[in-house]
């Protein structure tokens, strides 16, 4: 019998509606645009805006929000190629090694005698020695502070090359260390300017690593590219300094391992501090803008992970009463005198801060800083008119390739044909609906990939009614003809399909950017089509046949 159980047309039913549902914010673009930036808003600060009200009820909130994400080719934005200069990483971790290193032949002084940190090309560290005769022992000690290298390629491996020269001492990162240094440096810049990009709120960036040391940046919706630059290039490294002095000259001298920092609140005012940090921002866990009890000024609070909170903890334990220098991005934010040992973890920082400023300095010590310096190879701003006129070309195509399937489906099959159609327009709206759902970025390939869709999707209808066509010769009666091509057309419809997504699982697997947006839409629309052909198509048949009851049928 041709019949489709009620629970099963229930399902099919209630799976379009959602479906269309959740595509329908689509059509009403920047109205739910402005009403989910509102929401964002009212739920960051807590704040509902005037401007935010209004947009509130330009949307109601029982209905669906989610939108198709456009890409940069359809939006306009900004795009980036910069380049990590990631052997400033080596010259951080000598500088971290140098008080490991100093202790540790401190224990040998008796053999090695006095000891002292010698200028050293990027990435090297040197140590002189007064007793060379005692340096094969210093080396062996000084290899004994390497660890095993933390990476597949280097398994077995130290992290540490260490060597003498006459009296010096020189220490270097191994090649498998520096590899995977490279490797985690790449990783960290990654992983932050996400962060940084994703704080600032925009939608769906692209941000991923091209070859060894390259990242690709494309943000929709920003206004320049020198804006993307300013957003990322923000520094915001925080560290703490013992204080060595205070001075007013800007040109003064400084011993080796010394640095001279600018004041940031003292115009005028230098600081001398030890190169070498107590603590970094790398340690921090967390950041929030808060205000002073006291005075109610905005400061910005902050809370070490373990290692750090060890480190800070001991530091101001062994120096009470002197001063230390908060250093942000290498100017000096404060020197306070340290009243007492701080070894809960957490501090804050006071300053001329204004709300807005403090809000800003958390966020972006939050996200953290880049490990290394990004030079910016390529930049381009994409105007919102090329995204435009992008969109306007694809919709024609689309327009044009669903006109010419509609025509060609009612020609060929009639009745059945219109019954395909309107299964196709179904689709298309399931389709943006999936697309809405999971929050997916739509490009240009993206469009050509709902377009191909378009016109793939009627292949299993085809499939079908060439089908009944056949069985109508032979079996007895329409409804029989009927279940028969469905029945029977299902192997091949399925084998066409599995075939054409698991090309489209590659694409994804192994492609980036627009070719992933083609796979994504080319996927999802090999699933929807299926489930029209199979189900909404034959439901609509179906429910036709059973009002209609016609003795005869043409397909």
């Amino acid at each position: 019998m041709l019949q489709i159980p009620l629970w099963n047309r229930l399902f099919i039913i209630a799976v379009v509606l959602a479906g269309l549902a959740f595509a329908m914010p689509n059509l009403f673009y920047e109205r739910v645009e402005q009403y989910n930036d509102a929401v964002a808003e009212v739920e960051d600060t807590g704040v509902t805006s005037e401007a935010a009200a209004e947009a509130l009820s330009g949307w109601p909130s029982f209905l669906p929000s989610t939108l198709v994400n456009l890409g940069l080719d359809l939006r306009g934005g900004a795009h980036l190629l910069a380049e990590v200069e990631v052997e400033d990483v080596y010259e951080a971790r000598m500088d971290a090694l140098w008080p490991e290193v100093r202790d540790t032949l401190r224990d040998l002084r008796d053999t090695v005698g006095t000891i002292r940190r010698q200028d050293a090309p990027l990435g090297e560290l040197h140590v002189r020695v007064s007793q060379p005769e005692g340096l094969a022992e210093a080396v062996a000690a000084v290899r004994g502070l390497g660890q095993p290298v933390a990476s597949l390629t280097g398994v077995g491996a130290s992290t540490l090359d260490v060597r003498g020269e006459g009296d010096l001492l020189i220490v270097t990162l191994s090649e498998a260390e520096r590899e995977a240094t490279d490797d985690r440096t790449m990783q960290q810049s990654v992983e932050i300017v996400r962060r940084r990009v994703d704080e600032a709120g925009t939608r769906e960036p692209t941000i991923q690593r091209q070859g060894s040391d390259r990242i690709l940046i494309q943000v929709p919706g920003i206004g320049s590219a020198q804006e993307l630059k300013d957003l990322i290039g923000t520094t915001a490294r925080l560290t703490f300094h013992p204080v060595v002095g205070r001075t007013d000259d800007a040109d003064a001298d400084v011993e080796s391992r010394q640095i001279l920092l600018p004041s940031m609140d003292e115009e005028g005012v230098f600081y001398i501090l030890e190169q070498t940090p107590v603590v970094t921002g790398d340690d921090l866990v967390d950041s929030q803008p808060s205000f002073e009890q006291q005075s109610g000024l905005p400061v910005v609070t902050f809370r070490f992970n373990s290692t750090g909170a060890r480190a800070f903890g001991e530091y101001t334990s062994a120096n009470v009463g002197a001063p230390f220098a908060i250093v942000l991005d290498e100017e000096v934010i404060s020197a306070p005198v340290i009243r007492q040992a701080i070894t809960g973890g957490s501090g804050q920082i006071s300053g001329n801060f204004t709300v807005e400023s403090s809000t800003e300095l958390a966020v972006l010590l939050r996200a953290g800083a880049l490990p290394a310096e990004m030079t910016f190879l390529e930049e381009r701003t994409i105007g919102p008119e090329l995204g435009a006129d992008s969109i306007a070309a694809g919709e024609m195509a689309a327009l044009v390739a669903f006109a010419a399937v509609l025509v060609f489906m009612i020609l060929s099959y009639g009745l059945f044909g219109v019954f395909a159609s309107i299964a196709l327009v179904l689709n298309v709206g399931l389709i943006f609906g999936v697309l809405s759902l999971i929050g997916a970025t739509l490009t240009l390939p993206g469009i050509a990939g709902i377009v191909l869709t378009i016109g793939m999707a009627v292949d299993a209808n085809v499939l079908v009614f060439e089908r009944i066509r056949e069985e109508l010769k032979t079996a007895r009666g329409p409804a029989r003809a009927i279940e028969l091509g469905y029945e029977r057309a299902l192997s091949a419809i399925i084998d066409a399909n599995l075939t054409t997504f698991i090309i489209a699982v590659i694409l994804f697997a192994l492609g980036s950017g627009p070719v992933r947006g083609f796979s994504v839409t080319l996927g999802i629309g090999i699933l929807t089509s299926v489930f029209t052909a199979i189900y909404v198509t034959r439901l609509l048949i179906v429910t036709w046949f059973d009002r209609a009851r016609p003795k005869k049928i043409e397909v």
